[in-house]
């Protein structure tokens, strides 16, 4: 009896190993199939609105990693990538393997960006991955209040978005002429009627519009206004050079728009694009994106500054369905502003 009892255990710890290595087994024969596949392409096209400073570390970094894949980059703004990409699919062309935008909506709408689900995504937290599995987060942008901090002292720096309406700030807060997905976004976490409310009373603040967030960092550490609503990547990038700027993280919601990978629905080289979309999402790459100050997406990578935490901070993210909907909430803002 005790031979067969211990026989049981046996069989019983067995089987129980088995279960657990059986999906590890699977997904490292998944990869080396996919390995074995790029290694017979040879080659990737990667459309970008990265920044040159950051595309080419990437893909030079990708190519050291898997020396036997050649790799195209065409890098343009969001919108010259997403119509390349849509111009020359309607002509039969499917030249780019990945692509990766501020915003994939557009793309995704016009069916050019199919499922694939990279087994690096257990690292990422739920809010930074698609339900229908289109989409990979690779950095953040984080919309936050922004000031200088030689015209204005800590304790009285806006703590909420409703702070911003103060009458002392009139005349004294520059915002993006296109902050459309900061808009949506409130409209999403606080509903129609809050939002409209806020909107409304902000547009009587005679805001110092501009047009890019770089700018608005740029003018603000000159003294030309006291806030505004930039990056927190750019304003820590800033500090570092000792611009007199700080960024406030108390605001609900931060809005965080997402540097996002899609594979393409017809991809020539669709192994190499799902490595190359495996690679962005690894700790060593998000440790690169890190280095380049971006706000890596990855949990286990620490932030430039760890106020940027996605932990301690009330994230919501632009809502991916807005490319749907995008001229009208485009004609909302202009109206509420008088633009």
């Amino acid at each position: 009896m005790r031979l067969v009892r211990t026989i049981r255990v046996a069989l019983g710890a067995s089987f129980l190993l088995a279960a657990f290595c059986a999906p590890a087994i699977a997904q490292s024969n998944a990869a080396a199939q996919i390995i074995e596949g790029a290694k017979k392409e040879g080659a990737l096209s990667w459309y970008t609105s990265m920044s040159l400073t950051e595309s080419k570390p990437v893909s030079d970094a990708f190519e050291k990693t898997y020396p036997f894949i050649k790799v195209t980059v065409f890098r343009a703004s969001g919108e010259q990538v997403q119509n390349r990409a849509i111009t020359e699919t309607r002509a039969g062309r499917w030249d780019f393997d990945v692509a990766s935008l501020s915003e994939l909506g557009t793309l995704i709408e016009n069916k050019l960006i199919t499922q694939y689900v990279s087994p690096e995504t257990i690292h990422y937290i739920k809010e930074l991955q698609d339900p229908q599995k289109r989409w990979s987060a690779v950095y953040l942008n984080y919309y936050v209040p922004g000031y200088n901090t030689r015209m204005v002292a800590e304790k009285d720096a806006p703590k909420r978005w409703e702070d911003l309406l103060d009458s002392k700030w009139k005349g004294k807060i520059s915002l993006d002429r296109e902050d459309y997905p900061w808009y949506v976004t409130l409209l999403a976490a606080w509903g129609r009627e809050r939002t409209d409310k806020f909107m409304r009373a902000l547009a009587k603040q005679d805001i110092q519009w501009r047009k890019g967030h770089s700018l608005i960092a740029q003018l603000m550490t000159a003294g030309e206004f006291p806030l505004g609503i930039v990056y927190a990547h750019r304003v820590e990038s800033d500090k570092k050079k000792g611009a007199p700027l700080e960024w406030v993280n108390t605001v609900d919601p931060i809005v965080a728009s997402l540097h996002a990978a899609g594979l393409s629905a017809k991809a020539p080289h669709p192994n190499a694009g799902k490595l190359l979309i495996d690679f962005m999402l690894t700790k060593n790459a998000q440790e690169l994106f890190r280095g380049l100050n971006r706000v890596p997406a990855r949990r286990d990578v620490e932030p430039p500054s760890p106020k940027m935490d996605q932990s301690k901070l009330k994230i919501r993210v632009v809502p991916h369905d807005t490319s749907t909907r995008y001229n009208e909430y485009v004609s909302e803002f202009r109206t509420i502003f008088g633009q």
